[in-house]
């Protein structure tokens, strides 16, 4: 396994319902190379994780349309990206989309937390791509069974890569879906929906802070 083999399967990856920030293009936001950049993005992220070691990995759900979608980097908006860049010291990531920054209300959280504990961490989704729903590419929704067993061997090949000691699930749905592949996970609440101070308080109690 290698970050570039890893992006490139990924960019192979297309479904029906389904934007994947590695392959396709938003008429909206993106130019003709947005996804190269968001492969780079994530290529260097990979790299740097590799390079300096990451103790702990942290999985959302899916890519939202404000987030992941625009970043190529889960858990991480416009806003965020150069806070990641500097903590992996990657001095590289760079703005996929036209127009001004997007700020995503669960990167935020995210990345509140992260400069709390001061923990370099991975952070993914368990399906890696943005679903929306039919009609209306800026929403999201949960991925399917299909999508999700479409995909489970790339989530799975990451984290025997990694191998990191603590793996956080972020949310019931990925903590389910990943003790369902046999890992061992430490469940916090998703941000979203009033679940801040929970997900914050989870994240210092397993980082001791």
């Amino acid at each position: 396994m290698n970050a570039e083999l890893f992006v490139n399967h990924l960019s192979q990856i297309t479904f029906n319902g389904v934007f994947n920030p590695y392959r396709d293009i938003c008429d909206e936001y993106d130019h003709s190379e947005s996804p190269a950049i968001r492969r780079l993005n994530l290529q260097r992220y990979l790299n740097a994780a590799v390079n300096c070691g990451v103790e702990s990995v942290w999985l959302g759900r899916d890519c939202g349309y404000r987030g992941a979608r625009r970043t190529g980097i889960a858990l991480t908006d416009e806003m965020t990206l150069e806070a990641l860049d500097y903590m992996f010291e990657i001095n590289g990531l760079a703005k996929a989309t036209i127009g001004q920054p997007v700020k995503e209300r669960t990167a935020t959280e995210v990345w509140k937390i992260i400069r709390e504990v001061d923990a370099k961490v991975f952070l993914w989704n368990i399906f890696p791509f943005h679903p929306f729903e039919a009609g209306n590419q800026m929403s999201n929704r949960c991925h399917s069974a299909r999508e999700f067993n479409e995909c489970k061997e790339l989530l799975c090949c990451l984290l025997e890569w990694l191998q990191p000691k603590i793996i956080v699930g972020i949310g019931a749905d990925a903590q389910k879906a990943l003790s369902r592949l046999g890992f061992n996970v430490s469940p916090v609440r998703h941000p979203s929906y009033g679940g801040n101070l929970e997900f914050a308080n989870g994240i210092r109690q397993l980082y001791s802070t």
